[in-house]
């Protein structure tokens, strides 16, 4: 038998055209994968620049329900809200964070009575309503866990009562994700959906978001003894294991980019809905870039979400949803 003439294997023969390339491509991007992370802080008809993030904004409640409006309007299926709290309501034992009347939860409400059909997300942590910047309750130099466990649930519920549908524990406090879902469940909340920040790791990409929430001037000390060590891999996939079990619904993988290897693991090991954080750090390089000259910032920016789906994700929560959505809908 004849051999073929060399080269026989010509992979580029499926990349000749524009509709080969589309006809073979393995993985597409779609509106319906993003979260659009919001920030939202007191007043009213205020959209406040965050240096640290350009393009991004504190929002004002009313500027909340245009950015959700807008968002809806795009086809994203979700926004998260994170509260910008005022000094004077940080305290060492954090009452706001499940105050029924605090920026998250009237933001929701706002939302709620616009009626507006998308879905709605939330941050359980406590780093936002805490003097001491951190994620759970300090006593005595300590973030201690099952007291802030008791407060996560607090909050969770707040936030169910006031119309959330995404509950997003990010504290990586241990235990929590059965608490809040033992309490969901005996509050009537059996449709309230947990996304667990199951794999957040302690990292150096997250300072834009602490100036952003009003964090990065309160914490004393860092987060080591809660969030997980990027070296380790193996205590990460035994989080998410662990909240899967104890009620979580959705899993998500943060920071994102720097961690694909994680997303893909969990993907493939636990097959549950994942999720990746484009944090604000990874957004900040990309739009520092974008407005240097330096890279394409559209191209890279979808070049980032595909890697991330590539990777294994079902969606992912980024700062650039509504150019991505304004791009993805042609």
């Amino acid at each position: 038998m004849p051999q073929a003439a060399f080269p026989a294997i010509r992979h580029r023969r499926l990349r000749a055209s524009r509709a080969l390339r589309n006809l073979v491509r393995e993985h597409e991007l779609s509106v319906n994968d993003l979260i659009w992370p919001i920030f939202v802080r007191d007043g009213t008809g205020i959209e406040e620049p965050i240096s640290s993030m350009p393009g991004v904004y504190r929002r004002s409640v009313d500027k909340i329900v245009e950015a959700a409006r807008e968002a809806a309007s795009l086809g994203i299926p979700a926004i998260c809200l994170f509260p910008y709290t005022d000094a004077s309501l940080k305290t060492e034992t954090c009452e706001e964070a499940w105050n029924p009347d605090n920026l998250s939860n009237r933001a929701i409400r706002a939302i709620r009575d616009a009626g507006l059909d998308i879905a709605i997300m939330t941050d359980v942590a406590l780093d936002p309503y805490n003097s001491n910047g951190h994620d759970g309750i300090v006593r005595d130099g300590v973030i201690v866990n099952d007291d802030t466990v008791e407060a996560l649930v607090k909050m969770a519920l707040a936030q169910a009562a006031a119309g959330a549908d995404i509950i997003g524990p990010s504290d990586m406090m241990d235990g929590r994700i059965g608490a809040i879902r033992t309490a969901l469940e005996a509050e009537g909340h059996q449709n309230v959906t947990i996304m667990s920040y199951a794999a957040k790791f302690a990292s150096a990409y997250y300072g834009p978001f602490r100036d952003a929430v009003g964090a990065s001037g309160a914490l004393k000390g860092d987060k080591l003894t809660y969030q997980i060590d990027p070296a380790n891999r193996r205590a990460a996939l035994a989080c998410v294991e662990r909240d899967l079990m104890e009620g979580a619904d959705m899993v998500m993988v943060k920071p994102g980019l720097p961690y694909l290897d994680m997303v893909r693991e969990v993907k493939d090991r636990f097959g549950a809905p994942t999720y990746a954080y484009q944090v604000s750090g990874e957004y900040a390089m990309i739009a520092a870039a974008a407005a240097n000259g330096w890279v394409d910032g559209d191209k890279v920016m979808v070049e980032s979400m595909m890697s991330f789906r590539r990777a294994g994700c079902d969606g992912v929560l980024t700062y650039f949803a509504p150019r991505l959505a304004q791009i993805l809908n042609g």
